[in-house]
């Protein structure tokens, strides 16, 4: 491989690894998912129901299957032009895989995007730990398009814990995390949000983070479903210690209760 081709890869290499496309952590399980893939298209039994009906199904699975196909069709081509040396093409390559993972990606089914509340978060697991390390060294960071970049950097090793390692201790802080994420500006994906902080104290009954009133936050103020809000406010009363929390909820229970007189 000549300099140019090897300096190619390398700078790709570096590119795509700051955007979670790297090789799994040492040690991980064998065939495990690349981190930057997409993550695995959870399909409950029996198949959700939406209001689309099973036509809306059907075309959603077929979008999630096409963004797969797409990216690592790109990837393939990629890695055939550096092969041969056609270094121009490869950057051409390069740049839209980047852009691609750039593109805000809707979920359409949230029902084939979160995975169910029914998940069992009971083992430490080395290599998902330090996916979530990695996670929040992006999480938040930086300006403008960098905090953007970050953002999605973070979404895909934060996915990638749920898609690879469902039995991880990390998945209520990833869930958690994800909340943030889709809560944030460059998303502003409010009913994603929402039910993945709800993921969060279900599959840890006893974290410590705010996930009960983040959520009830959002179904109050973005989605204007107030008896949800209510429920989860009220459990906020029922669950939590923090007397800031307590206090915030009980105000927001009497403020909805007496909006809906």
């Amino acid at each position: 491989m000549n300099r140019n081709v090897f300096m190619l890869c390398f700078v790709f290499t570096v590119i795509t690894s700051q955007l979670a496309m790297s090789q799994m952590p040492t040690g991980g399980t064998a065939g495990a998912q690349p981190v930057g893939t997409p993550t695995s298209i959870r399909q409950p039994s029996p198949r959700p129901i939406s209001p689309g009906g099973s036509r809306d199904i059907d075309l959603v699975e077929k979008v999630l299957n096409a963004r797969k196909e797409y990216q690592t069709t790109l990837e393939a081509l990629r890695a055939h032009y550096i092969n041969v040396g056609e270094i121009e093409k490869a950057k051409w390559a390069e740049e839209e895989l980047l852009n691609y993972h750039r593109i805000s990606k809707q979920a359409y089914l949230l029902e084939l995007d979160v995975p169910p509340p029914t998940l069992q978060a009971n083992e430490n697991i080395p290599d998902a730990n330090e996916y979530y390390r990695r996670a929040m060294q992006y999480k938040d960071k930086g300006w403008g398009q960098e905090y953007i970049d970050n953002q999605k950097r973070a979404e895909i090793l934060l996915q990638q814990i749920l898609s690879t390692y469902p039995n991880s201790d990390k998945i209520s802080d990833a869930a958690y995390q994800l909340g943030e994420i889709y809560e944030s500006k460059p998303y502003k994906q409010y009913q994603r949000s929402a039910l993945y902080f709800e993921r969060c104290f279900q599959w840890n009954s006893r974290t410590q983070l705010d996930a009960r009133l983040r959520a009830a936050r959002i179904y109050d103020r973005n989605l204007t479903e107030r008896n949800k809000a209510i429920e989860l406010y009220r459990e906020v009363t029922t669950r939590e210690l923090d007397p800031k929390r307590v206090a915030e909820a009980q105000k927001r229970i009497s403020d909805l209760s007496g909006a809906q007189r």
